[in-house]
């Protein structure tokens, strides 16, 4: 039973309660007369620690009751969701990353966005193998055990849908920053570099591309540049300190860093080296960027320089006028962020904001600017500017050179509208 201490005797201000509340009767009698008021008498009941809530009153869980942890019960609807009415199934389809809730650059594994092509396998990491062959001089048959065994790097990047962003193509749509901007995340991946394993097959001079291929139902395969594979491709069986989870491509997958989301190949099986690209259905009827004139972009890897607010947004409202922090997220497939800018106008006025640390090349970046808010509307948006000069463009940059009818690589100025209820809405500037 807890005993709880009587004070019989009016407390002093040498005794270690009087000290506490002397300094206490200070702070109060300082404030009134600051504000102009009379001194107030301070309340002992008052000064004192607030009550124990119920459950500082009892003995918790042990250690073993959850041999792996998981979030609060009160962060339950910190989760990824999916638009049904999206894709035909949810064997082909997205499910988008909870932007709105997460803090700092590095995506949980839970919450990391999932694309599939034929839904997502189960594979047994003692009998998966990785096939390299082709224009090689000693073709391999990679065991997990075997790759393991090569160096290891660990480096952290994001990767990002190309459809990203596509429903914003012809108008704002979807209400909501998950479902606008919810296809990127970004992790640790530990794995071994591409360059490595491809040195070991003895490379011939004819070499110019490689396929790279999935254990997946879809067989899903794209074409890769030889020199990108040898540059920063990495072959990878961790994510963020743990084996890659089953929709990440347990137990292998390629990353590809700042290059679209659909070559990062998950549940990599097969790697083949040739002269020319193979013009699979995935780089042919599926990712090329469709112009006005009617013909077809084709091999348009690159992520562009693209940011959002994500505090405020849709999901997380202004709650009455005051000092707020602006937040937000920033990338590039170029290499690093270089800065961005903030605006609260609907981009008339720009005011540069702090980048927070790490700011690494290919991944996610942080950036805030303090705000006060009047409590009238605002027209809350953010650009980015990459180490190469590239500037974010606006939607009606982008439609003037491409038109409306794509569905890829929008990376365009989101604009968030701040009514003067707090209320956040996804907008369009024309």
């Amino acid at each position: 039973m807890r005993s709880k201490a009587v004070l019989s005797d009016p407390a002093t201000p040498d005794s270690p309660m009087g000290r506490r509340s002397f300094l206490g009767l200070g702070a109060v009698l300082t404030g009134s007369l600051a504000l102009g008021g009379k001194p107030a008498i301070a309340n002992p009941a008052q000064e004192s620690p607030p009550a124990d809530a119920p459950w500082s009153q009892s003995i918790g869980a042990g250690v073993v009751d959850r041999p792996y942890g998981r979030p609060a019960d009160t962060e339950a609807s910190v989760i990824r969701r999916n638009v049904p009415w999206l894709t035909a199934s949810a064997e082909s389809s997205v499910s988008f990353s909870p932007l709105q809730d997460l803090h700092g650059i590095i995506t949980p594994n839970g919450l990391f966005f999932e694309r599939h092509h034929a839904g997502r396998p189960d594979v047994d990491p003692a009998q998966h193998k990785l096939m390299i062959h082709g224009l090689v001089e000693r073709p391999l048959l990679l065991t997990m055990k075997d790759i393991m065994r090569f160096p290891s790097v660990s480096r952290i990047h994001f990767i990002e849908c190309p459809a990203n962003g596509g429903m914003n193509w012809r108008a704002a749509q979807m209400n909501s920053l998950q479902f606008s901007h919810g296809m990127v995340s970004c992790a640790e991946w530990t794995g071994v570099r591409l360059s490595t394993l491809l040195e070991e097959t003895g490379i011939k001079k004819q070499a110019k591309w490689a396929m790279v291929e999935g254990a997946d139902g879809a067989h899903m395969n794209r074409s890769l540049p030889l020199d990108k594979c040898l540059d920063d491709c990495l072959v990878v069986y961790a994510q963020n300190g743990e084996a890659l989870r089953p929709e990440q491509g347990y137990p292998l997958r390629l990353v590809v860093p700042g290059w679209e989301g659909n070559v990062n190949i998950k549940w990599l099986r097969r790697i083949k080296l040739g002269e020319k690209p193979w013009h699979s259905r995935e780089e042919t009827s599926k990712y090329t960027d469709l112009m006005p004139d009617g013909t077809s972009r084709g091999f348009t890897w690159l992520i562009d320089a693209k940011s959002v607010v994500t505090f405020p947004c849709p999901e997380k409202p202004l709650d009455g006028p005051g000092l707020y922090e602006i937040r937000g997220l920033a990338w590039t497939g170029n290499g690093r962020v270089k800065r961005v800018d903030v605006s609260v106008d609907g981009g008339v006025n720009w005011q540069t904001a702090r980048l927070h640390e790490p700011v690494l090349s290919k991944a996610l970046t942080r950036f805030s600017l303090p705000w006060r808010w009047d409590g009238r509307p605002a027209l809350v948006a953010s650009r980015v500017i990459d180490e190469t000069g590239y500037v974010q463009p606006t939607i009606a940059q982008l439609r003037a050179q491409r038109g409306s009818n794509s569905v890829y690589h929008n990376n365009s100025i989101q604009t968030w509208q701040v009514k003067p209820d707090g209320s956040v809405f996804n907008v369009q500037l024309a």
